[in-house]
C-alpha cells in the first residue's frame, strides 16, 4: 500500500469545516456522552450498544488491515535478513519496554501505597464477582503461548481474531511472495489494491466513531458515575498519575531518542487518542493508527509488522496497571507480601501482560491469573476493582495504543525504513493526514 505525499503548496488553501473536522465530532461525542451519562443515567447504561457496535465493527476489519498491510510490506522487501532483525529488535525492544513498566507500576505502589488504610475484610467480599474472570483466567505455559500462535487453520485466525496469530500467517506469506521476486509482481499490485480497499472501508467507518464514542462514554459515566468511586479515588489517582509521568518521562525521552517531538506525535494522533479514551478499547484505534504511521514516513514493512506485533507485546498501559493493582489488592486486605512474593508477581506478570490489551477487561483477567500464583492475596480482594476497571481501562488502552505507534517510528528509524523529512512535515502540520483522508474518501 502506498500513502501519496501531497506536497505542501497545495494544502490548507481551504479550513475544512468544523462539522468534517473527526477529532472535533468525537471530542464533541465525549462531552455530550459524559453529559447524558451524568444527568440521564439510566437512559445513558442503555446506549452501551452504541459503542459495541462501533468495537465490533473495527475488529471486523482488523484482520483483513493486518494480513494486507504485513504481506504486502513484508513481500516488497528482497532481503529475508532485514525481516529476520527487524523482528528480533522489536520483540527486545518491547520486552525491556513492557518489563520496565512491570517494575515501575511495583515501585509505585511500594512507595505511593494506593490500598493504604482501606482495610478490606476478605471474608466480607464476594468471590462470586470475580468468578467468571477467573474462569478465564487460566494458568498458561510458555510451551502453551508458543502453540496459540499457530491458529488451527488459516481461516481460524480471522474467524478467532487472534492477532498473534494473524501477524504469524502473513509473515508467512509475506516471506514467500518477497522470495517469488519478478514473479510476484502482479500479486504484490493485488495486494496492494486489496489494502487500500481495506483503508477505504476504514475511513468510512471512521465517520461512525463519533456515535461509537458518545455510546460508550455515556454508557461509562452512567453505569459507574463518580459517586461509584468512593475510597478507590486515590487508586485511580496514583494509576493516571503513573501513566501520565510514563508518558512524559519515558516515552518523551524515547522520542527525542528518535528524532521528534512527543507533544507534536500526540497532537499527530489525536483522533485515534480520542477514539480510544472514549471507547476503552486500543482496538478501536489500531488501522488509523496503522495508516497515520506509514502516512509519517515509516516503511509499510515496519508498520504492518511492528504495530500490531506492539498490541501483543509491547502493553505498556496493561503492565503498569498489573503490577501496581496487585499490590493495591494486597496493601487493600492488609496481607503482607514478601520480596520473593512480589519478584514472583513480577515475574508471573512478564508473561501474562502478553496480550492483555484490545479488549476492555483483557488486562483484569490477567490480573487475576497473576494473582493466583500468591495464595496469600486473596482473589476476592479483585472484586474491589470491578467498579473502576472500566475507568482504569481508558489509561491502559490509550498507553498500549500511543506505545504501538511510537515504536513503528522509532523501529522504523532504528531499520533505517523512516523518511524523516516527510516525518517531520507531517508532525510540523505541512502535510496533513486529513486532506489526504478527504481526497481518499471516495
Amino acid at each position: 500500500m502506498t500513502l501519496a505525499l501531497t506536497h505542501p503548496a497545495e494544502l490548507g488553501r481551504k479550513r475544512k469545516p468544523f462539522y468534517k473536522d473527526l477529532s472535533i465530532l468525537v471530542l464533541v461525542a465525549i462531552g455530550l456522552g459524559i453529559l447524558t451519562g451524568y444527568l440521564w443515567a439510566d437512559f445513558a447504561v442503555a446506549l452501551a450498544p452504541l459503542g459495541n457496535a462501533f468495537i465490533k465493527m473495527i475488529r471486523a476489519v482488523i484482520g483483513l488491515v493486518i494480513f494486507f498491510t504485513v504481506v504486502s510490506g513484508i513481500g516488497s522487501m528482497q532481503d529475508m535478513k532485514k525481516v529476520g532483525r527487524l523482528g528480533g529488535v522489536s520483540l527486545l525492544y518491547f520486552l525491556a519496554l513492557s518489563t520496565f513498566a512491570l517494575l515501575v507500576g511495583l515501585i509505585a505502589a511500594d512507595l505511593l501505597q494506593p490500598g493504604a488504610g482501606f482495610n478490606a475484610d476478605p471474608a466480607k467480599l464476594d468471590p462470586k464477582a470475580v468468578a467468571g474472570y477467573a474462569g478465564q483466567a487460566k494458568q498458561m505455559t510458555i510451551v502453551d503461548f508458543l502453540l496459540n500462535i499457530i491458529p488451527t487453520t488459516v481461516f481460524d485466525a480471522f474467524a478467532k481474531g487472534d492477532i498473534l496469530a494473524l501477524i504469524f500467517i502473513s509473515v508467512l506469506f509475506g516471506c514467500v511472495l518477497a522470495r517469488m521476486g519478478e514473479k510476484g509482481k502482479a500479486l504484490r499490485e493485488l495486494i496492494d489494491a486489496a489494502a487500500n480497499w481495506v483503508f477505504g472501508v476504514i475511513n468510512l467507518m471512521m465517520w461512525a466513531a463519533p456515535v461509537g464514542v458518545f455510546g460508550a462514554m455515556a454508557f461509562t459515566v452512567g453505569r459507574y458515575g463518580i459517586a461509584s468511586l468512593g475510597p478507590l479515588v486515590k487508586l485511580i489517582g496514583v494509576f493516571y498519575l503513573v501513566n501520565v509521568l510514563f508518558l512524559v518521562v519515558v516515552f518523551g525521552a524515547i522520542a527525542w531518542a528518535a528524532g521528534f517531538s512527543l507533544a507534536k506525535f500526540l497532537l499527530y494522533i489525536k483522533e485515534e487518542i480520542l477514539i480510544v479514551f472514549g471507547t476503552s478499547s486500543s482496538d478501536s484505534g489500531l488501522p488509523g493508527l496503522m495508516a497515520k504511521m506509514e502516512f509519517l514516513g515509516c516503511a509499510k514493512s515496519v508498520v504492518g509488522f511492528v504495530v500490531p506485533t506492539s498490541y501483543i507485546f509491547n502493553t505498556v498501559g496493561s503492565s503498569l496497571y498489573m503490577t501496581l493493582a496487585a499490590l493495591f489488592v494486597a496493601q487493600a486486605t492488609n496481607t503482607e507480601l514478601t520480596f520473593m512474593e512480589q519478584a514472583a508477581i513480577f515475574a508471573v506478570a512478564i508473561l501474562t501482560s502478553k496480550g492483555a490489551s484490545g479488549v476492555t477487561g483483557a488486562a483484569f483477567i490477567a490480573l487475576v491469573a497473576t494473582l493466583a500464583i500468591v495464595p496469600t492475596i486473596p482473589v476476592a480482594g479483585m472484586a474491589l476493582l470491578l467498579g473502576i476497571d472500566r475507568i482504569m481501562s481508558e489509561a491502559r488502552a490509550l498507553m498500549n495504543m500511543i506505545g504501538a505507534g511510537l515504536a513503528a517510528a522509532v523501529l522504523a528509524k532504528f531499520a533505517g525504513e523512516l523518511d524523516e523529512k516527510r516525518m517531520h512535515a507531517v508532525l510540523d502540520g505541512e502535510v496533513k493526514f486529513e486532506d489526504y483522508r478527504m481526497a481518499h474518501a471516495a
